[in-house]
């Protein structure tokens, strides 16, 4: 069975950093993009940052210059750096995966969710 693990968050104070871990275990032949979202109460979830499996990465405009995320090469693991926080950082962070399963019955690509880890920003 596939999932993904996500482990790092926690309290923090304001302006002060985090590092979150996402990681894709179980029977895997590939794991594609990995990405890192956020969501907070009453509103929709929202995309940060993607790490492709050729070590690509893209931010959204609301983290550029303050997250970075780290992933090596064809790997399962994710991590996210997150600098000078604000209180507006608070939120429940999730991975997303796309996974393609070793699967004898063919090759496809699905969608995973991690369980989520919240991060709370307070002075």
């Amino acid at each position: 069975q596939v999932q993904l693990v996500e482990s790092g968050g926690g309290l923090v104070q304001t302006g002060g950093s985090q590092m979150l871990a996402c990681a894709a275990t179980g029977n895997i032949f590939a794991v594609e993009d990995m990405a890192w979202y956020r969501q907070t109460p009453g509103k929709e979830r929202e995309w940060l940052a993607t790490a492709t499996a050729t070590r690509k990465m893209s931010y959204a405009d609301i983290v550029k210059g303050r997250f970075t995320v780290s992933r090596e090469r064809g790997s399962y693991i994710m991590l996210l750096f997150m600098n000078a926080l604000t209180e507006e950082d608070t939120a429940v962070y999730y991975c997303h995966a796309k996974i393609s399963p070793n699967d004898p019955d063919g090759w496809h690509l699905d969608d995973h969710w991690g369980q989520g880890t919240q991060v709370t920003v307070s002075s």
